[in-house]
């Protein structure tokens, strides 16, 4: 991912952390800065250009985010479970959410299944990055539909997923 680092509270205490560290966790970045060739579309990668956004799925995605980031950091290993995370295949990442009782609920409770949010959050992210005019890179993957959909919706959407970075 290609967030700036920021600092979160949580309990009162300070945590450097990241949405590239939470994603990390989650393992997407593995699969989307492999260094692969541009003609090469990794499953990863072709999972978000799959990926259709709508509004409903995109309030669902940002709150399980808020949920999942607040919830990660407050374990005492994050640091190592991001480590680990990382070097997970996706469907290793699938199962890892889903043996989680804590982020199965979150997950339940914002009508997502593990698939949905791992390819969701970043599908909706990259979008909203191209969508503010972000340089083209190879780290970043949005279909057209998702962009389009993510600069129709910019002023409500922004707002919303920057709250989510800064854990409120």
């Amino acid at each position: 991912m290609i967030v700036e680092p920021g600092l979160i509270h949580f309990g009162g205490i300070m945590r450097n952390v990241s949405a590239s560290l939470v994603l990390a966790f989650l393992g997407l970045a593995s699969g989307l800065a492999g260094g692969q060739p541009s003609q090469a579309v990794s499953p990863e990668r072709q999972a978000i250009l799959d990926y259709r956004l709508t509004a409903t799925q995109a309030d669902h995605l940002i709150a399980a985010m808020t949920a999942m980031t607040k919830y990660l950091v407050s374990l005492p290993d994050f640091r190592d479970r991001l480590a680990k995370s990382a070097k997970l295949t996706a469907a290793e990442r699938i199962a890892q959410l889903e043996k989680d009782p804590t982020t199965t609920a979150i997950l339940k409770q914002n009508e997502l299944t593990a698939r949905d949010y791992l390819v969701g959050v970043p599908a909706l992210r990259m979008a909203l990055m191209a969508a503010q005019g972000a340089p083209n890179s190879p780290n970043i993957v949005a279909s057209p539909a998702n962009v389009a959909f993510a600069k129709a919706n910019l002023a409500q959407l922004k707002p919303k997923m920057d709250a989510a970075d800064a854990g409120r």
